[in-house]
């Protein structure tokens, strides 16, 4: 997608934005974000295969971020399997419960 295509899409949720009547643009937010949830799931599965590709290849963390463009701590967490919310992370040891 060049950043042409990014910009329309962008506009158009800026539309949405716009729309006057409150009723009709929550309702298209409604159906924007609904599609969105079904699309999360497959984009998500693509920038991970991607980024196991690249660290297959031996890029380095701070190249694969720049290269899908996202934070490489998101890298490391697509990397460690994770891709929840940071209050469903598993606990480290040191996380843990400090009285036992």
């Amino acid at each position: 997608m060049s950043d042409e295509e990014v910009w329309q899409v962008s506009e158009a949720l800026d539309r949405v934005e716009a729309i006057e009547d409150p009723e009709a643009r929550v309702r298209a937010m409604s159906k924007v974000m609904a599609d969105q949830v079904r699309r999360n799931r497959t984009w998500q599965k693509e920038r991970r295969e991607m980024v196991l590709t690249l660290k297959a290849d031996g890029v380095s963390f701070r190249k694969i971020a720049e290269r899908v463009g996202t934070s490489l701590g998101t890298v490391q967490d697509i990397l460690r399997g994770h891709s929840g919310s940071w209050k469903d992370r598993p606990k480290s040891p040191a996380d843990g419960d400090a009285s036992s």
